[in-house]
């Protein structure tokens, strides 16, 4: 059965002159990706005016909020005990946001409460990234 999580997040983005502007986004995962959770962030605070969705390794997320980690579009790390930092590099530059660590937290556990962990079904994972990229060739 495919189960979808969705969970609303407040976070502050740390602009340039060092302020922080408050962002609505939603935290979401899936059990049919069951590697991947998603954040996603309305138009109003990208470039164009379109939402956007970052996805990223739920393992990353559980790393980064107990010490700093990634080193490829997204870094998360704590800051301090209420907060988390989550970094996103783009071509077209970086947005620094803060997040309720507890929310983080508890969406975390709700994704391990629908796919645990070490019980993702990677055969299924492959199989669909494998009909994706080879689709129509």
């Amino acid at each position: 059965m495919d189960i979808a999580l969705e969970q609303p997040a407040r976070a502050r983005l740390i602009t340039g002159e060092e302020r922080e502007v408050a962002v609505s986004a939603t935290l979401r995962y899936a059990s049919t990706d069951p590697l991947a959770v998603n954040i996603d962030f309305p138009g109003a605070v990208s470039l164009d005016g379109q939402g956007a969705t970052w996805t990223f390794a739920r393992g990353l997320l559980e790393a980064g909020l107990r010490g700093p980690a990634g080193d490829g579009d997204v870094h998360i790390w704590p800051c301090g005990e209420e907060r988390t930092v989550v970094e996103l590099h783009s071509p077209h530059g970086m947005a620094l946001l803060q997040f309720d660590t507890a929310a983080l937290n508890r969406f975390l556990l709700r994704t391990y409460a629908i796919v645990g962990a070490g019980e993702e079904d990677l055969e299924a994972v492959v199989e669909r990234g494998l009909s994706a990229l080879f689709d129509g060739v």
